[in-house]
């Protein structure tokens, strides 16, 4: 059994059935993967495995979705999953990467890159972006990444080597692996969504954010002088 296997393996036996806006639920010969708010619904539409990353690619209204990890997952679709290895498949393509990111955190390997050292490491037309000023990232991180309605993955990553937050205008939680951030903005935080969900961890800035860094000290920097 591979090490992401094992440990998906111990999550739903350990009754964690959530990540991010997936359910996942015992099945007769198997397992069911829907949207969360789905779940009981009977008119849901039946997907393959392999239709898992179609799934992911738009939201509700037909939309690109960019950054998978958004709170835009589309509804009224199911997929069944005979074992394990198809679940790891289906999450893999909704939520790409995370379940490796998960691995490393919880054996105590993850490395985190502060945004800073990031937006550094920026050349050709990214390059700019590391001139974004402090006031600037507080904001656009505080936006981009805050859970409602920008990214569910909780936050490993700080601003600078000074281990500062990314941002003052996100919430404690969103720097908590315990919380399930897609409840954290609709209710307050419990024990229970403590013990449910399994996180969506970000060790770094994602190539969006750091798009977002570029064009926001490109407007900056077209925009009029006071008079």
């Amino acid at each position: 059994m591979k090490e992401s296997e094992r440990l998906l393996h111990s999550l739903v036996a350990g009754k964690i059935s959530r990540i991010g806006q997936l359910e996942i639920s015992p099945s007769e010969g198997g397992f069911i993967l829907c949207h969360r708010e789905d779940v009981g619904r009977t008119d849901l539409k039946n997907y393959e495995i392999d239709d898992a990353l179609e799934v992911a690619k738009f939201d509700d209204a037909r939309s690109y979705r960019p950054l998978k990890t958004a709170p835009t997952l589309r509804h009224g679709w199911k997929i069944f999953a005979r074992d394990l290895l198809q679940v790891e498949r289906v999450i893999e393509a909704i939520y790409p990467g995370r379940l490796a990111v998960l691995h490393a955190f919880k054996s105590g390997q993850v490395t985190t890159t502060s945004l800073r050292e990031t937006l550094n490491r920026q050349s050709g037309i990214y390059r700019v972006a590391r001139k974004i000023s402090e006031q600037e990232i507080d904001g656009l991180v505080g936006d981009f990444c805050r859970s409602d309605g920008g990214c569910l993955r909780t936050i490993l990553w700080k601003r600078d080597a000074s281990d500062k937050i990314p941002s003052s205008k996100l919430p404690s939680e969103k720097f908590d692996p315990a919380v399930d951030q897609y409840l954290s903005p609709k209710k307050l935080r419990s024990a229970a969504a403590a013990t449910e969900s399994i996180p969506l961890l970000c060790q770094e800035a994602c190539n969006l954010l750091v798009a977002a860094c570029r064009d926001a000290v490109k407007t900056e920097g077209a925009a009029p002088s006071a008079p």
